[in-house]
């Protein structure tokens, strides 16, 4: 499959990343992509003006949650007139780079793999891009995902690509933190064709509002690990 001829749809939740999502937006190679839907996860600030500022679909989750900011975008998906081949999750903090989306594609548009990983493990990290607790989380999350489900990756990281019928497939349904370990864990158990690609990683604009909290931290960490032994 030439990636040429792919038709790509990228979703990216967003709460309060006024300050980021239009970078994001922009950095996004324009002629890799058919359109850019920024979902607004209940923003009180100015997400929403910069997203649309910047040429995203701007849809609207007034119910917080990753996961089901994410469901919101797959919905819309569903709806337009040309489905997408392939969906691309995108972070709006700017700690990702978008420019690398090429070679996160790359896989699909080979015609290699069904969902692709872009791991942080195995790209370069910026100091201070993530704190000890993510990186011992990735770490005890992906080695539960061997142990149990026999599939080896090396990071839970959101900057990922699938075929839009097998996320369909998937029958995804996390609203929160499990979203990510949720969609790698069901592409295990249905034998999708799962690679991972290096992708780099920087400090994000802002606060983090789940690893820059304690309460976020516990909450991210349990939903992940109780979503592992919860489909197992």
């Amino acid at each position: 499959m030439n990636k040429q001829l792919l038709r790509i749809v990228v979703i990216i939740p967003a709460f309060n990343e006024e300050n980021s999502v239009g970078s994001v937006v922009r950095d996004i190679p324009a002629h890799l992509v058919d359109e850019v839907i920024v979902v607004n996860n209940n923003s009180n600030d100015q997400t929403a003006v910069e997203a649309a500022r910047a040429g995203a679909t701007v849809l609207h989750e007034p119910i917080q949650g990753y996961g089901r900011a994410c469901l919101r975008g797959i919905a819309y998906a569903q709806n337009r007139q040309q489905k997408p081949d392939v969906v691309v999750f995108l972070d709006a903090d700017y700690s990702d780079y978008p420019g690398e989306m090429p070679d996160v594609v790359a896989p699909i548009a080979a015609g290699t793999a069904d969902l692709v990983i872009g791991s942080r493990a195995l790209g370069h990290r910026e100091s201070g891009s993530m704190t000890p607790q993510q990186v011992f989380g990735n770490w005890l999350a992906t080695t539960l995902l061997r142990w149990l489900y026999g599939v080896r990756y090396t990071d839970l990281g959101p900057f990922r690509a699938i075929r839009f019928d097998s996320l369909l497939a998937l029958g995804m349904r996390d609203t929160t933190y499990g979203w990510t370990v949720e969609m790698q864990l069901k592409a295990a158990k249905q034998g999708l064709r799962t690679t991972e690609v290096p992708v780099n990683y920087r400090k994000r604009i802002g606060f983090s509002k789940i690893s820059g909290t304690v309460k976020g931290t516990v909450l991210a960490g349990y939903k992940i690990i109780t979503t592992i032994f919860k489909y197992w």
